[in-house]
């Protein structure tokens, strides 16, 4: 633990930094259960340690134990081996062949690297929802402008919605296709998760993208069908729902369909067994929830913004909250949700039992931060409810400083890594879990990638290595620090870089509320100040003997305390944000999603 002073030398650009600050013990547990990096099955598979091991066909059958060869053959006469099969556990992840798939390490083994890293934001608001007030080409322009590759028009759900704003929406979609060529623009849904928050639904573009968000809004929506208490009923109309939509992929009736959680602590009303339900329901399609919400701009003090809570987490718990969650759970940690900011929290909890879930960050943009538009006159509720939309927006002759949230793009970003610039290989990229997500543009680029000692290429952000247990292996992190100004003109300095470790114990939980992983911890600190061009860390990590994960967060190093579990397990994690007093751009963080590390005995 402490912070490393051994800074890395660059070589045009590219340091190596070999970090001998001692083995990093493996963690405790039974086998993983899901097979990464194969053409064969999908990575969101959940598979045990000796299927992985024998799917693996890079591995020859002298390497594998008599157990995995015995298993090979059991997959090769069934047509598994070499086909087109998914092996699964369950009816659901059985149709994961049907998906356009590719293991998630391929993209990243070949020598080339041909993948493209592509940011985004999956939660953006339009004046189709009726607390919005922006035409979808004023979102995307902006976007577009600042940074980003790719997004997803997410209106709010709800009976007018349902009944005439997923049609009327799509032909400003279309329209900003055809105007932004290299910007991929999804139409979804933020949809009202029956007895829990809110969540980003999308689909693929094609011919049926407002049939299947119509069909499934008026099904499955919180708001549509009156199922918002934290019910039983409406708990299982959820769980339905995300599989209503693998099974619309599975009839190719569209292409793909993703959903990830929205603002997951706000009310506290997502408890720990309903994620855990929503992402059994269907691994395909359920993927991940927002590791930093939106609304940034809400923490900034009055006179300058609105004075509220970042991310406008200022709640506290009501009739439909789970019980557990204490009371610091209702406020974002350095502008991150408290699930995923709390090491050995809810998220490490999913990790822990070798779930793949996966951190997103976005603008949540409904009315923007020092923005000069407004409403027209006469465009109000009624208006809305009647037409399903406002007016287009004009001119408002004064400046907005109370609006809490930013433009897509201006401080919150989702990076995707994925095959090429197009709709399918994006949602690949989001599915499998290769994500990093920042606030304020602190850094160019983050890799992660863990690989044998003496191999070139490992397994990237969200695969999983499958080492011959002993074999020893290490973690290379690249960084590319900020160069340039952020869009409030400074240049993000990276001060720390934390690496974080968690046993996997495949068995998983007896309690599906547990929100804790107690052998997750800060295993290494890097101090990264001063670092001005790409820089490498090579971390051993002993051999490989017990199933494990990693992650990877980074800091301007402005706000620090120890973290919610206390300092022998973050030492110096983020700080709680007070209400009223939050300015985002002087607390700046980089999450990375996890690699597991799962030997084969």
């Amino acid at each position: 633990m402490g912070h490393s002073h051994d800074h890395p030398h660059d070589h045009a650009g590219h340091g190596h930094s070999h970090d001998h600050a001692g083995h990093g013990h493996a963690g405790h547990g039974h086998g993983h259960g899901h097979g990464h990096g194969h053409d064969h099955h999908h990575p969101n598979t959940e598979l045990d340690a000796t299927t992985v091991a024998a799917l693996d066909p890079s591995v020859p059958d002298s390497d594998l134990s008599p157990t995995e060869v015995s298993r090979r053959g059991l997959l090769r006469s069934a047509g598994i081996l070499g086909g087109t099969a998914a092996l699964a556990i369950t009816g659901a992840q059985a149709a994961a062949a049907q998906l356009p798939s590719y293991g998630p390490g391929e993209a990243f083994r070949r020598p080339g690297r041909p993948n493209v890293w592509l940011a985004g934001d999956h939660h953006i608001h339009t004046m189709f929802s009726s607390d919005g007030m922006y035409r979808v080409i004023d979102q995307a322009r902006h976007a577009a402008a600042y940074g980003l590759d790719w997004l997803v028009i997410t209106d709010h759900g709800g009976a007018t919605h349902a009944r005439i704003g997923v049609d009327l929406v799509n032909p400003q979609i279309r329209a900003a296709r055809a105007e932004l060529k290299n910007t991929l623009i999804f139409q979804g849904l933020e949809w009202n998760i029956p007895a829990a928050e809110h969540g980003t639904i999308f689909v693929a573009p094609g011919s049926r993208e407002v049939e299947i968000l119509k069909q499934f809004e008026n099904n499955y929506d919180g708001g549509v069908k009156n199922a918002g208490a934290s019910t039983p009923a409406n708990e299982a109309l959820a769980v339905q729902g995300i599989q209503w939509l693998g099974q619309q992929v599975d009839r190719q009736r569209v292409k793909d369909a993703l959903f990830l959680a929205n603002h997951p602590a706000r009310n506290g009303i997502d408890s720990p067994h309903e994620i855990r339900g929503w992402r059994d329901a269907d691994p395909r399609i359920a993927v991940g929830f927002e590791g930093a919400p939106g609304h940034q701009a809400a923490g900034l003090p009055k006179g300058v913004g609105p004075g509220s809570a970042r991310g406008f987490y200022g709640n506290a718990p009501g009739s439909n909250s789970f019980p557990g969650y204490p009371p610091e759970s209702y406020r974002t940690w350095g502008g991150f949700d408290w699930m995923t900011a709390t090491v050995g929290g809810l998220w490490d909890s999913l990790l822990a039992e070798g779930k793949p879930w996966w951190i997103s960050a976005n603008s949540d943009s409904h009315v923007n931060w020092s923005d000069t538009s407004r409403r027209p006159d006469g465009s109000n509720q009624a208006q809305f409810e009647r037409d399903g939309r406002y007016g287009d927006p004009v001119y408002g002759n004064q400046v907005n400083l109370t609006a809490g949230d930013y433009w897509p793009g201006f401080y919150s970003r989702t990076h995707v890594g994925a095959e090429k610039r197009d709709y399918l290989s994006l949602m690949q990229g989001l599915r499998a879990g290769r994500m990093w997500v920042d606030h304020g543009a602190l850094v160019r680029g983050v890799e992660l990638e863990v690989r044998e000692v003496g191999k070139r290429y490992g397994e990237p952000l969200g695969g999983a290595l499958t080492p011959k247990c002993g074999r020893p292996i290490e973690l290379v992190v690249r960084i590319t620090p900020q160069n340039v100004p952020n869009w409030s003109q400074f240049i993000p300095k990276l001060n720390r870089v934390d690496l974080i470790r968690g046993a996997v114990d495949l068995a998983g939980v007896t309690d599906r509320d547990t929100f804790k992983a107690p052998d997750t911890k800060v295993v290494r600190q890097w101090d990264t100040s001063g670092r001005t061009e790409t820089f490498e860390i090579v971390y051993p990590l002993g051999r490989a003997d017990e199933p494990f994960y990693l992650r990877v967060r980074g800091t301007d190093g402005n706000r620090s305390q120890p973290g919610y579990l206390g300092a022998a397990i973050d030492p110096a994690g983020p700080q709680l944000d007070v209400v009223g007093d939050a300015d985002p751009w002087v607390d700046l963080w980089f999450y990375t999603n996890p690699i597991w590390v799962l030997p084969r005995r």
